[in-house]
């Protein structure tokens, strides 16, 4: 039999499930959705609690299953990160799981969309290890590259970005005629061992800003505009992430196409939820610019009514999962 755990202002009411929404200690404070889904899974008969990932006191068994959510600290200890994920997999069942959080964090992923059909913006990757400054040359002359998702056309300005990276940390907006600005940061990511992204800089994005597009507990929720983040000339982004500019929206049916294409292509059963950040080319087409799948912002003070959906939703989920667990669990008994 499971363990009935009290409701301490509402006996009457036991809360048969407890749930982890996993988050770090520098981003406690920072993360809206947070007390949004703490009182909506208790409304959905669920206890939640907010541990951190790297505390290393915390009993992961003691839950039913360790949502990940606002670990935005990991990019700077990915190994440690992906051990624990592992780990904590082992001990309960974390959401989304260890493969998709291993896949989802390097944006190679982009090369997996883009083959699936998906449209994303065009990427050239570079390794460690190789010679940052020709490629970069290359990509600015359009040269071919095995290593390049997509056609970037002409393009005026241009990103470089690591290819592990959140909150646009260590991601730069630069002109052609700055190449030699940009090839220094490029030659730091690979002196860092980090894989590194060139991107060309779509300009719709100042005026439309990004589409991010929400599914929760396997379905579209809603979606969310997000205001340009890269300005020329900008320093790199201090803390966990850049601040944002968060409005409702409603996406248009190519957004949600596009949107739709990016989630059936994840090579995974259906996630607990994802984010696909949209941005338009310049004939105003939607491109995917980011599949999030391990610790995206939610946005859910943005949707009334979100919150509680994906917390009865997944409710749901770890209740017909338990109850299969238990099944057989008598049966063995």
């Amino acid at each position: 039999m499971r363990e009935m755990i009290s409701r301490p202002d509402r006996s009457d009411q036991p809360l048969d499930l407890r749930i982890a929404l996993v988050t770090t200690r520098p981003a406690l404070g920072l993360d809206p959705d947070l007390p949004l889904l703490v009182s909506a899974f208790e409304s959905a008969g669920v206890a939640a609690e907010t541990p951190c990932w790297d505390d290393g006191h915390v009993d992961w068994s003691r839950y039913d299953a360790a949502l990940l959510r606002s670990t935005w600290d990991y990019v700077d200890r990915i190994e440690e990160f992906l051990d624990w994920c592992d780990r904590c997999a082992a001990r309960t069942r974390l959401l989304n799981p260890a493969a998709v959080v291993r896949w989802n964090t390097d944006k190679h992923y982009l090369g997996d969309l883009a083959r699936a059909g998906v449209p994303v913006v065009p990427t050239r990757f570079i390794a460690p290890g190789e010679e940052g400054r020709g490629q970069l040359q290359r990509f600015l002359a359009g040269g071919p590259a095995a290593t390049t998702v997509g056609d970037p056309g002409d393009f005026a300005e241009f990103v470089v970005k690591p290819a592990i990276g959140a909150g646009s940390r260590d991601a730069l907006r630069f002109a052609r005629a700055e190449a030699g600005r940009a090839t220094l940061h490029v030659q730091r990511l690979l002196e860092a061992g980090r894989s590194v992204m060139l991107q060309p800089y779509l300009d719709a994005v100042d005026e439309q800003g990004e589409t991010a597009v929400l599914y929760l507990a396997g379905r579209f929720s809603h979606a969310a505009r997000k205001g340009p983040l890269l300005r020329p000339g900008a320093a790199l982004v201090e803390g966990l992430f850049a601040p944002e500019d968060i409005r409702p929206r409603v996406p248009t049916a190519a957004e949600l196409e596009v949107a739709a294409a990016a989630y059936a292509a994840i090579p995974f059963e259906a996630p607990a939820y994802a984010r696909i950040d949209l941005i338009r080319d310049r004939r105003g087409a939607p491109l995917v610019l980011e599949l999030e799948l391990t610790e995206p912002s939610l946005f859910l003070e943005h949707a009334p009514g979100a919150a509680a959906a994906f917390a009865h939703g997944l409710a749901a989920q770890l209740r017909t999962t338990a109850g299969r667990e238990d099944a057989a669990g008598a049966r063995a008994g």
